[in-house]
């Protein structure tokens, strides 16, 4: 096999290409850390996903899912597609839980804000701009590949929380 062969982990996740051309680069380590998310949260009950870290933080796995959810929105079809749509959780930046609102759901809408992304962005060059909306960089210009970068990073700091979650909640650590 190739170093450009998508190949996967024991745990399923894909491995991020370690060749190649820029933009599968970037895509394919924006799909590990989305596997790695996913990971944290498999095999748990509810109970266990509204787990919070440790005070005075109110931090969960559902949470941290709920949140990604609204940064996949907010990056790809707001920013980047430059459409006028509503957060998916209403305010809180997706953390607050409502008591109906369960993993399997929560990780469906995930699931369908990344697609929606994916096909927004699917005819975009890396160099195409979007501008941020609102918040504290309100009005500036971005380009996708700065987009792809952020929700790498993005991803990457929460799956870190996710990581010090899941060693509360049951133990399991790594990945």
């Amino acid at each position: 096999m190739t170093a450009n062969t998508p190949l996967t982990l024991p745990d399923g996740r894909p491995i991020p290409l370690l060749t190649g051309d820029e933009r599968p680069m970037l895509e394919s380590w924006l799909a590990f850390h989305r596997g790695t998310l996913e990971l944290k949260c498999a095999e748990l009950d509810d109970k266990q996903v509204r787990t919070a870290s440790a005070e005075p933080s109110s931090l969960t796995l559902l949470g941290l899912v709920q949140h990604l959810t609204e940064v996949e929105r907010n990056w790809f079809q707001r920013v980047a597609a430059g459409l006028d749509v509503p957060p998916v959780y209403g305010k809180g930046n997706g953390y607050v839980l409502e008591p109906e609102r369960g993993l399997d759901e929560a990780l469906a809408v995930w699931k369908r804000e990344i697609a929606r992304g994916k096909e927004l962005c699917a005819g975009r060059a890396l160099d195409d701009v979007g501008r941020i909306a609102d918040g504290p960089m309100a009005g500036l210009e971005v380009s996708l590949r700065w987009v792809y970068v952020h929700m790498i990073e993005e991803y990457a700091r929460h799956n870190g929380h996710a990581d010090i979650l899941r060693e509360r909640i049951d133990g399991v650590t790594g990945a």
